[in-house]
């Protein structure tokens, strides 16, 4: 690396999440303002691998103008690139794998980069940590809709996916009563209940499971009951794609494929309506927020710790502070080691505040 910073990159991994683009924006000016050029790297580390010439973008103060606000990111992303694990189809059908970190390191040094911004979650920066391993200056940014990373409060991404999922329970409720029906929900969060705890709590769901806590379905048909029972002859039910019932394990709706590690999670949702009709004989529906939860523009929140985030992450880069990564510590910004961050899953504390608000409040976790 040069004594002197003068060209960094800037990639996004993985699933992508409102506030993308205002990281990007905010890295790419705060950059500027040090004398430094920007360099965006499309669909995660693939625009390196790219030669055609187009996988890297100047982020110069024109690309970035008015990006805050809008969702996805400008860079495209993929959760099918890793550099340790490269795939390609090959002529017959097959898909050949390749470990072409070396390439991406080769890379770096042709294109000039003396250090890298990684923008993305567990997945992403695992990656971003293993190259910062093989001698790449690193500095990652926490980004998923799940509030799974370790070392931050919440990542960006997250506070807008509950808005969504709040805003989806508030519209439940009316058709849920005029037409006295069970209304079953699922959100994402994987492994992590923390979407579908807090938008369930905000939104006054009568029943959340979570992937923290094993239920047990006759514990919420006997919600349902009790709910009609006291002239309320509806409910709503809020599950994280990832609960599972007790001696159960979680509903996929795909295995892994290729370029995913982990098998596609889904269908919760349909079992647990079907289960609660069959034992309440109440008439149930269910449905799937899915991607929406990913989709348009990010919460003011969301857009201000994005921006905090890429601010801070070129001051990490400034001080070299390599193989970290920015995290928020409410009321401030600092910085932990990348291998602390993807250490293990932050999932809800079954001892903590929220869940013991829920219980407060009558809702059924499913225990």
């Amino acid at each position: 690396m040069r004594s002197k910073i003068q060209r960094i990159a800037v990639n996004t991994g993985g699933g992508d999440a409102p506030g993308l683009n205002a990281v990007i924006r905010a890295a790419a000016l705060s950059a500027e303002s040090r004398g430094w050029e920007v360099v965006g790297i499309r669909k995660g580390y693939g625009g390196l691998l790219d030669e055609s010439g187009q996988g890297l973008v100047t982020l110069d103060r024109e690309r970035v103008r008015g990006i805050t606000h809008q969702g996805g990111t400008i860079l495209g992303t993929s959760n099918r690139g890793n550099p340790f694990t490269w795939q390609q189809r090959m002529p017959d059908g097959t898909v050949e794998v390749t470990d072409r970190s070396n390439d991406i390191l080769a890379a770096f040094e042709r294109h000039g980069i003396d250090a890298l911004i990684a923008i993305g979650g567990d997945g992403s920066l695992a990656i971003a940590h293993d190259l910062s391993l093989q001698g790449l200056p690193v500095v990652g940014v926490p980004k998923t809709i799940d509030n799974d990373l370790q070392g931050s409060a919440f990542t960006f991404g997250f506070n807008t996916a509950c808005h969504v999922a709040t805003d989806a329970i508030d519209r439940l409720h009316s058709t849920a009563e005029s037409h006295e029906r069970v209304l079953v929900m699922e959100v994402m969060g994987r492994d992590s209940g923390w979407i579908a705890l807090e938008s369930g709590v905000a939104g006054s769901a009568d029943v959340i499971l979570i992937p923290e806590i094993p239920f047990d379905l006759e514990r919420v048909a006997d919600k349902i009951r009790k709910r009609e029972a006291s002239g309320q002859r509806f409910a709503i039910v809020v599950v994280a794609e990832g609960a599972a019932e007790r001696g159960g394990s979680q509903r996929h709706v795909g295995p892994a494929s290729e370029g995913r590690a982990e098998a596609r999670l889904g269908g919760v949702a349909e079992f647990v309506a079907g289960e609660i009709q069959k034992r309440t004989q109440k008439e149930t529906r269910h449905l799937v927020l899915g991607h929406l939860q990913r989709g348009g523009r990010p919460t003011s929140f969301d857009r201000l710790i994005a921006l905090r985030f890429g601010t801070a992450a070129v001051r990490l880069v400034e001080m070299r502070a390599f193989g970290s990564m920015v995290a928020l510590n409410p009321p401030r910004i600092e910085s932990i080691p990348l291998a602390e961050a993807i250490r293990s899953r932050k999932t809800v504390p079954l001892d903590g505040d929220l869940v013991q608000t829920a219980r407060d409040l009558g809702i059924c976790l499913g225990d």
